[in-house]
């Protein structure tokens, strides 16, 4: 299968701390295209992530990860349903699916993910696990070939090394800093990428409106089977930062749905980097974290890689585009 100019998730730390938008590749061009404004809502919706991993912190801290997830979860599933129930067919469309073995698995998978994530930036900071889980894209480049069977040419593999040397320059492991902790991120990125190619395998055969349902309810479900024996009452000042961390959840989520009905996917995906502007502002200021040189060497090693992944995939989708539809067949 030649690789898609619109991948079906957002292939960013965007993402990762909050259960993505999936837009299939099937998914249409935009009926008008607004890049500008789409690339402006990009970018405010990696703030709003930014604001939602600073709750996801605070709240980390003070409680098991896993019961932060598990309510934020709750509120997504019902997100989910309210919206799903409004499209064409609502929620008995939406459950109906070709693969639910895949569809359950890939709810479950992000679900985890999202735990290690928030237990990343209680251990490691905001800014270090951002930088590490950066090199997520790479990793859905460098396991698309066995997993999706797609060609990975050797410019990709070359920027996939590179993107790999970044992340050994932000752990740093000949400075003696280097600690189980620092895996966190590697492995939440590892998780992220095959929930991506999960959602890729899986647009196949089911729209975009049942995978996004099978997202919410199968990761709720899952993560409330662990969440639920760490139950205990939030005190009263942190259903404040809970509110918000679910207010930043659909909010974002809504916004991201608006720009790419706006723009191409390939085209906003890299504005998507932005959240690392925004958590290490976040990190310094409110969690007195320390930027350092080498993590700021090593994330731009990784974005500038990650940014050469994705759009050499878009270059190869169009030239294998045109190829399959000459001029001469176009103009008919």
């Amino acid at each position: 299968m030649p690789d898609d100019p619109r991948p079906p998730y957002v292939a960013s730390a965007a993402a990762a701390s909050a259960p993505p938008i999936v837009v299939p590749p099937a998914m249409p061009r935009p009926v008008r295209d607004r890049t500008g404004l789409a690339i402006g809502l990009m970018c405010l919706v990696s703030f709003i992530f930014g604001m939602q991993d600073l709750f996801s912190r605070i709240l980390g801290e003070a409680y098991p990860p896993v019961l932060v997830v598990m309510i934020r979860y709750w509120v997504f599933a019902l997100f989910v349903t309210a919206l799903v129930a409004r499209q064409p067919g609502g929620l008995r469309r939406a459950i109906r699916t070709k693969r639910p073995l895949t569809q359950i698995a890939r709810g479950v998978i992000l679900a985890l993910e999202v735990v290690v994530m928030v237990e990343a930036f209680v251990r490691l900071g905001l800014i270090e696990t951002h930088a590490v889980f950066a090199v997520a894209p790479l990793f859905v480049a460098a396991l698309s070939g066995p997993v999706l069977g797609e060609h990975v040419g050797w410019r990709r593999w070359t920027a996939i090394g590179v993107g790999f040397c970044g992340i050994l320059v932000i752990l740093n492991p000949g400075g003696g800093v280097l600690t189980v902790d620092a895996i966190l991120p590697l492995v939440a990125a590892l998780m992220f990428a095959l929930y991506g190619l999960l959602t890729r395998h899986v647009s196949r055969d089911d729209p975009a409106i049942v995978s996004f349902f099978w997202t919410g309810i199968a990761g709720a479900a899952a993560i409330t089977l662990i969440g639920i024996w760490e139950w205990q009452w939030l005190a009263p000042r942190d259903w404040f930062w809970m509110a918000g961390l679910c207010i930043c959840g659909m909010t974002s989520h809504y916004l991201m749905i608006r720009s790419y009905e706006m723009a191409e996917a390939s085209v906003l995906q890299p504005f998507a980097y932005t959240q690392l502007v925004w958590v290490s502002i976040i990190g310094v200021v409110v969690f007195a974290e320390v930027l350092r040189p080498n993590v700021v060497i090593g994330a731009a090693i990784v974005v500038a890689a990650g940014i050469f992944t994705l759009l050499r995939q878009r270059w190869k989708a169009a030239r294998e585009g045109s190829a399959a539809n000459p001029p001469a067949a176009r103009d008919r």
